[in-house]
């Protein structure tokens, strides 16, 4: 008897052992299933920027990279594969220069400056240099190039006496007067950004980035300064205009450059900006079946 009682608990165990291993095989190979079954999609990107700017122009004649100023931005980025994406973008930058950082003795004297605030909206295409799979280590990193177009708004401004003054209104190059056919500008301006980066994945949901982008402008005016001077007497003696079209007499009141027809600026070329920045994105993800291979 004990013999078969023996028997029968070990057929009785085998019954509950067979189950389990079944349960978990199949769990197992469901899980495999679906790992296989399935493939990590990078859809797209949220990502907020920080960094700096700078402007070349009228009074950086020379492209300094010396007088920076803070950058802003934010973007959204559809990807479209592993390689190819397209970007909507914000960003807010100050600007500004002033002709006492240069070296040239003829902007010394000259002594223009200004500063401008820039909010500017655009679309770019992207191109990854290497394929890019977030969470992938084998491709969690590749150089870009980016290019697009876009359009931004810019009001110039300069102090005197410590005193903000915006310069368009003030019609520094005759703007008011219609001289030579001269018209005020428009503060809206459309950009080309150009540029270069780096993307890095930390994780399947995060990205680290560093972009440099240049901008061409369809303006000569972000800095106020284009053409040649209309000479002082065509202002009102006791104006703003009149001393900030021609501050030179500031440094020398004997010996003023603003004689009409004098050169004030080269309008031949164009303004321009650039801004370099680090940033942070957020994964937009899916699944799909993998390709057949």
């Amino acid at each position: 008897m004990a013999f078969f009682t023996k028997q029968f608990f070990i057929l009785h165990t085998m019954k509950l052992k067979i189950p389990a291993f079944l349960i978990v095989l199949l769990v197992s190979v469901n899980g495999y299933a679906q790992t296989e079954r399935y493939e990590y999609v990078q859809k797209g990107e949220f990502g907020i920027t920080v960094g700096m700017a700078h402007y070349f122009g009228d009074l950086n004649t020379r492209a300094a990279i010396n007088r920076p100023k803070p950058a802003l931005g934010a973007f959204f980025r559809k990807q479209f594969g592993n390689y190819v994406g397209v970007r909507l973008s914000a960003h807010y930058a100050q600007l500004g220069y002033s002709d006492t950082y240069s070296k040239n003795a003829y902007q010394q004297k000259r002594n223009l400056s200004f500063n401008s605030n820039i909010w500017e909206v655009a679309i770019q295409g992207d191109f990854n240099f290497f394929k890019f799979m977030p969470g992938d280590p084998d491709h969690a990193f590749t150089p870009y190039i980016t290019l697009g177009v876009g359009a931004f708004t810019y009001d110039p401004y300069a102090f005197t006496d410590g005193q903000k003054e915006f310069l368009r209104p003030l019609g520094t190059e005759g703007q008011l007067i219609g001289y030579e056919g001269r018209k005020p500008y428009n503060t809206l301006a459309i950009c080309i950004p150009l540029g270069v980066g780096i993307k890095y994945n930390i994780s399947d949901k995060i990205n680290f980035s560093f972009e440099v982008a240049h901008r061409f402008t369809s303006t000569d005016y972000l800095d106020d300064v284009s053409t040649t001077y209309i000479g002082s007497g065509r202002f009102n003696p006791a104006s703003t205009a009149k001393l900030l079209q021609d501050r030179s007499v500031e440094l020398d009141p004997l010996d003023p450059l603003g004689i009409e027809g004098r050169q004030r600026g080269w309008s031949k070329q164009k303004d321009q900006y650039i801004i370099a920045e680090v940033g942070i994105t957020y994964n937009l993800s899916t699944y799909r079946c993998p390709t057949s291979k």
